[in-house]
């Protein structure tokens, strides 16, 4: 299959985005980048170019804005190009040269996609990138989700290219005589991704020549797998639950004779607000009489004859909402959902807070702010009060009332659902990410 159609269908099949979003290509002139124009182009697709240049690399820096600003020209796009001054940038926030790159890039692009009204970034991720992170998180230590490689999308954030390999790409370029530019850091081996690139993976061909077809075979697997995993979860909720109203009904003996067990029951529970530690207690109601109950703190199990029933709390809802580990916590504004990934990539979305699990420790506490709150809003060094900060976000009264934040040893880590605290965000060392979803109630 020819290249352009490979890319087509990757895009429908992963249901990536539609024929007329507008689309925000990331391009840093490298021929990965290059290519995802190309294609883009000859799709129909609609693009506008963003390149950031970083000062980082004196006249390469600037011949590679050139190129890109020609590249804008060749297709008749709007292009959007900032400057940072990124070792500046790191040194005042403490970060390493690559954290500082990653923040300043992603924070200008989700201001971009706000600010321009674009529907999705698009970044040139490709086969080989999204095998190299697979075992650099094996060598790390991770679970499914770190094997699995890179996501075609995480929330506005899309990379359609992970179906090709390097060399596919470059071979594309040179057939259609594209012309890209060389970052010269990409061969230094300082870098790990480049060190797996260049020295490991090679070694591992001279034993598997076919190592990375195979890997790339894996990556499926185990996305599969996850799917699988989540599939059976929904099979046995649709078989087993029953809405009354605001109650869900359980049959008992329908119950027990599932397996895994434990692992269903979790997996039903939690989304009411229970956690791990209280499985066992919810399997003793199978054995209990009825009127016995397990409360988390917004809703109640309990045991009626052949039935567990699963209620709301009657009772005023909790000001306070400790959070001990991951799953799913309900509040008066709607639902935390936490959980554990591998990696270090951001997301643009309010919703969504990526933090650096290595500086977060359970319990949390979730609560609604109050006069005196202060944090360190993301990019800032300095803090700020809670107060201001709502001023300088333009927040109406309403908004202000029915804002929640979250908070660790008195430590304001999210103020939900519009900015993460700077001391927590996630760093070029990051392993691990702790994700929190905010959903919003229906009101």
């Amino acid at each position: 299959m020819d290249l352009i159609e490979s890319f087509r269908s990757y895009i429908a099949q992963h249901h990536l985005f539609s024929a007329g979003s507008r689309l925000l290509i990331a391009v840093s002139g490298g021929v990965d980048s290059v290519v995802l124009c190309e294609l883009c182009h000859q799709a129909g697709y609609r693009f506008e170019i963003a390149h950031c240049n970083f000062q980082l690399r004196g006249e390469e820096s600037l011949r590679d804005e050139k190129f890109v600003r020609s590249l804008a020209e060749k297709y008749h796009v709007k292009i959007w190009v900032t400057h940072f001054d990124t070792t500046e940038y790191a040194a005042s926030h403490k970060l390493s040269i690559q954290e500082a790159a990653r923040e300043l890039r992603y924070a200008w692009f989700n201001e971009l996609l706000e600010e321009q009204g674009l529907s999705f970034l698009l970044t040139a991720h490709h086969l080989d990138d999204s095998i190299e992170t697979s075992l650099m998180n094996f060598f790390k230590g991770t679970g499914i989700a770190g094997l699995r490689g890179i996501l075609p999308r995480q929330g506005k954030i899309i990379r359609p290219l992970l179906f090709a390999g390097k060399q596919e790409l470059q071979d594309y370029a040179l057939h259609h005589s594209l012309q890209w530019v060389e970052d010269s850091s990409n061969e230094s081996d300082k870098y790990t991704r480049n060190y797996f690139r260049h020295q490991v993976i090679p070694l591992i061909q001279k034993i598997y020549p076919g190592v990375e077809k195979n890997l790339a075979q894996n990556l499926t697997r185990f996305r599969d797998t996850e799917l699988l995993y989540q599939q059976s979860v929904d099979w046995y909720k649709k078989k087993l639950l029953t809405v009354k109203e605001n109650e869900i009904h359980i049959p008992v003996l329908k119950l027990q004779q599932v397996a895994p067990f434990t692992t269903v029951l979790y997996e039903i529970i939690r989304e009411f607000g229970f956690s791990s530690a209280q499985t066992n207690e919810v399997a003793a109601l199978l054995e209990s009489d009825s009127g016995r109950y397990v409360q988390s703190l917004t809703h109640r199990i309990i045991r009626n004859r052949a039935w567990l029933i699963i209620v709301p709390v009657k009772t005023a809802e909790a000001s306070l909402v400790p959070i001990e580990k991951t799953g799913k916590y309900y509040f008066s504004e709607g639902s935390l959902e936490l959980s554990s990934h591998s990696g270090s990539q951001p997301e643009t979305d309010k919703y969504i807070a990526c933090l650096d699990t290595a500086s977060i420790h359970f319990p949390l506490i979730l609560r609604p702010w109050k006069t005196g709150d202060y944090f360190y809003p993301l990019g800032m060094t300095k803090k700020k009060k809670l107060a201001r900060f709502f001023i300088d976000q333009k927040l109406s009264t309403t908004e202000k009332e029915n804002t929640w934040v979250l908070e660790m040893d008195k430590k304001i880590v999210w103020v939900v659902g519009q900015r993460i605290d700077n001391r927590f965000k996630l760093k070029e060392s990051t392993k691990d990410i702790l994700r929190i979803v905010y959903k919003v109630s229906d009101k």
